[in-house]
């Protein structure tokens, strides 16, 4: 009868450091806006196709902390921003404007190994593109 009962209370013991561990576990979204982007999926669809309708397609590495482009036609863009996003963890996203440049190179302020999704999205003689690569560093 006291094997079932140390059974009994090393399993509570068990549980409860489980919900301890799990309560303080830091569960970020990919978005704060989730279903307000999904909303503009379609747009996205259309920009992606227009970008698999470019002869050359842009070229984003990701070395320690920086992130740098590679794309002919960005000389003929009109605005773009290139976004550097960490899904697990909001607090690592960047934002960048880009020039009409077909090399740049941007520093990343707050970096961390990991996933990242690494997006361009930009307009240029009237069509909008975007462009996505998910990077493991």
């Amino acid at each position: 009868m006291k094997w079932v009962i140390t059974s009994f209370v090393f399993f509570a013991l068990f549980i409860g450091t489980l919900v301890f561990v799990c309560v303080r576990e830091d569960i970020a979204l990919v978005s704060t806006n989730y279903y307000q982007d999904e909303l503009v999926h379609q747009v996205k669809m259309n920009q992606q196709r227009n970008t698999a309708d470019l002869k050359d397609k842009p070229v984003i590495k990701m070395a320690d902390a920086q992130v740098d482009v590679f794309f002919q036609s960005l000389e003929k863009m009109e605005k773009g921003e290139l976004r550097v996003a960490r899904p697990s963890d909001e607090r690592l996203d960047q934002r960048f404007e880009l020039m009409n440049q077909s090399e740049q190179s941007f520093k990343l302020a707050r970096w961390e190994r990991g996933l990242y999704r690494v997006s361009m999205q930009w307009s240029m003689q009237g069509k909008d593109y975007y462009y996505e690569k998910l990077i493991v560093m």
